[in-house]
């Protein structure tokens, strides 16, 4: 199979492109490259793949096995467009499973919101509109998420922005965004509920845990997702589906938040 270089993924490149004028010690920079499995994710990303075949190779590179329930579920009238919101209990294998299977399934035209670090995968960065979780929003991300939904895509949300939490004992989603549920409605999207089956280490939790305890800023959580996706490898994932829910049910009987939490509701209900 033919390499492609440039389409390594260069931390040291992203540190400076990420936090200009910061000197990052070198030796921190090398410990993380280790870390987040630099060379062995490179592997991946020079085989050259792109939108949603670069997620159904890169979960077979990490022999993962996606088991999928209730496709039959997902039935709309033909030429409709919809928003699958989903839980988000790891922050890497659940997306690009997510991308895979609904891009196999139910066509390649889709496109999905992401931290914006993700954004340096070139493979994966045609599919994605990014958000920005270190630092300010760019100022036309508003208008890249009405171009999303009002565009010929299907649209793959996380509603919690950030990944699942240990709350009140359980792994879980905090309380989900209400702007899918403003935006489907707006565009005229059947929301689709979709439950992710899986979670992350003990430790990813303490961390989240500690760093919410110390009332940190900084999600320093989000450095160890690179590490679970490695640590995922050879594991086993189920995604189940909801029926759709077209938007003239989200009516103002409830507010979109409300309507917002009420998804969520229905997905750890799958």
């Amino acid at each position: 199979m033919e390499r492609h270089p440039e389409l390594e993924i260069d931390l040291d490149k992203i540190v400076a492109t990420k936090f200009p004028g910061k000197k990052i010690p070198r030796w921190f920079i090398n410990w993380l490259k280790r870390f987040i499995h630099q060379d062995y994710l490179n592997g991946f990303f020079t085989r050259g793949y792109e939108g949603v075949e670069f997620c159904t190779e890169a979960l077979k590179y990490l022999d993962i096995d996606i088991e999928v329930e209730g496709l039959g579920n997902v039935e709309v009238p033909e030429g409709s467009l919809m928003t699958f919101a989903s839980n988000h209990p790891l922050g890497g294998v659940d997306g690009i499973a997510l991308v895979s299977v609904i891009g196999n399934h139910f066509g390649e035209n889709v496109k999905v919101m992401v931290n914006d670090f993700l954004m340096f995968l070139k493979g994966l960065a045609p599919l994605c509109i990014p958000i920005n979780k270190t630092g300010g929003q760019s100022r036309n991300l508003p208008l890249l998420v009405r171009q999303m939904y009002q565009s010929d895509n299907n649209v793959i949300v996380c509603p919690a922005g950030l990944c699942s939490r240990k709350i009140d004992g359980k792994i879980q989603d905090i309380a989900w965004s209400k702007n899918f549920i403003k935006m489907s409605i707006q565009s005229g999207r059947y929301v689709v509920p979709v439950h992710f089956v899986g979670r992350n280490s003990k430790r990813f939790y303490n961390v989240a845990s500690l760093c919410k305890w110390l009332k940190l800023k900084f999600n320093f959580a989000m450095l160890l997702l690179p590490d679970e996706l490695y640590r995922a490898r050879h594991g086993k994932y189920k995604i189940i589906f909801g029926k759709p829910v077209p938007s003239s049910a989200f009516d103002e009987s409830r507010s979109a938040y409300d309507w917002a939490q009420w998804v969520r509701e229905e997905v750890y209900k799958l």
